[in-house]
C-alpha cells in the first residue's frame, strides 16, 4: 500500500511511501485482537482494592439475642454480615490481575491492528519534523494544519523527542507515542494513527 506524505503544514509533499505489506497488509485475527486488547487493560489494573469481612470488622462479640424462641434468624454478634456495619461477605481482597501473552501473538495482534487501521484508511503519514523547544501551541498548529482539532489521534514517533513529547502531552485529543512501544490498544483506540516517515521502517524492525 501506498501512502502520500504530508508536509506539518498538511499540504503533500509531493513523495509518497510503500508500507510493508508484512505488517499493514495481512488478514487482522480477531481473535488475537480480543485477547491483546484484554491483556493490556488487565494490566492497568492496580488490584488494590480490599474489604473487610467479619474477623476483620471491630465491633462487639457478644451475643445479641437467645438463640432460640425471638421469631427470627439466629445472630452471634453485631460482626455479622446482615447488620449495617457488620463484615461483608465474599468482599474483593488485593490480586494481581495482570495476564501474560506469546512474544508472537503479541507481535501478530500489532500487525492485526496496523493492517485494520490501513484498510480503513486511518493511518497518516508525515514528514519528519522537530520542534525547537517545548511550545504546546506549535503541536496544535501542526494538529490543525492536519485537520485533526478534537479528533482522537496518535502520532508516533521513531525516538523519543523530549520536545515533542513536552508539546503534546497536555492536548486532550492527541496522544504521542515512541515506535518501539506502539501497542494493540494505542493503535485501536485513536481515529487518526499519524506516522513519522521514518517510524515507518522503526515499526517494521520491532516487528520483523
Amino acid at each position: 500500500m501506498k501512502l502520500d506524505v504530508l508536509s506539518i503544514n498538511g499540504s503533500s509533499t509531493g513523495r509518497s511511501i510503500e508500507l510493508p505489506e508484512s505488517v499493514f497488509g495481512i488478514e487482522p485475527n480477531e481473535h488475537v485482537l480480543y485477547l491483546a486488547v484484554k491483556e493490556y487493560l488487565a494490566n492497568q489494573r492496580q488490584g488494590t482494592h480490599d474489604s473487610k469481612e467479619r474477623h476483620a470488622v471491630a465491633r462487639s462479640t457478644r451475643k445479641i439475642k437467645r438463640q432460640k424462641g425471638t421469631g427470627g434468624a439466629r445472630a452471634g454478634s453485631m460482626k455479622n454480615i446482615t447488620f449495617k456495619g457488620g463484615g461483608r461477605a465474599f468482599g474483593p481482597h488485593p490480586r494481581d490481575y495482570s495476564q501474560k501473552l506469546n512474544k508472537k501473538v503479541k507481535v501478530l495482534a500489532r500487525k492485526s491492528a496496523l493492517s485494520q487501521k490501513a484498510s480503513a484508511n486511518g493511518i497518516v503519514v508525515i514528514e519528519d519534523f522537530n520542534i525547537n523547544a517545548p511550545k504546546t501551541s506549535e503541536f496544535v498548529g501542526i494538529v490543525k494544519n492536519l485537520n485533526m482539532v478534537n479528533m482522537k489521534s496518535l502520532f508516533v514517533t521513531p525516538d523519543y523527542n523530549e520536545n515533542i513529547h513536552l508539546s503534546s502531552r497536555n492536548i486532550p485529543y492527541a496522544a504521542l507515542q515512541v515506535a518501539k512501544d506502539l501497542s494493540t490498544y494505542d493503535i485501536l483506540n485513536c481515529k487518526k494513527l499519524v506516522l513519522l516517515e521514518s517510524s515507518i521502517s522503526k515499526i517494521a524492525e520491532t516487528l520483523a
